[in-house]
């Protein structure tokens, strides 16, 4: 069995999902180290500029950024054990198919986390994880077991 995990958390930014099942490993003692994309947003969107220097053209400053950006997360989901990709109502969420698409390629342990509704948009995706959560008190008893001796 595992000893330490350290897990990737992809997905949508606008709740604090995140910071829930970080808080409840932290009160069940759970040895995990938690890693991710940049969640401001104007951060991630003007990092390439903050380094490389400014663009006239939208297209370049994105393009920029989501090199940079790709360094940061590509790292991170190498050194991890586990992915989780949270998809959320909001918003269309390129971003984290693509995670979810790049921790499969990668050979990672994959849970993806959302409600029902999302389930027949998802199901590719939900094919290829190991894991389909419907809440952050599931996926923190995933990581449990995991690491349960």
């Amino acid at each position: 069995m595992a000893t330490h995990l350290t897990v990737y958390l992809s997905g949508e930014i606008h709740t604090d999902w995140r910071d829930q099942i970080v808080k409840a490993c932290a009160k069940s003692e759970l040895p995990v180290e938690f890693v991710g994309p940049e969640l401001d947003h104007a951060t991630s969107d003007n990092i390439g500029q903050q380094i490389l220097g400014e663009e006239s053209q939208p297209f370049w400053k994105d393009h920029k950024a989501a090199k940079l950006n790709a360094v940061r997360n590509r790292t991170n989901m190498e050194l991890c054990d586990v992915v989780v990709v949270r998809f959320g109502d909001k918003y269309r969420q390129w971003n984290a198919a693509f995670d979810a698409g790049l921790a499969i390629a990668e050979g990672k342990s994959l849970i993806t986390l959302h409600d029902e509704n999302l389930d027949h948009a998802l199901k590719e995706i939900d094919a290829a994880a190991l894991v389909t959560a419907r809440s952050n008190e599931q996926v923190v008893e995933v990581l449990k077991y995991v690491l349960k001796s």
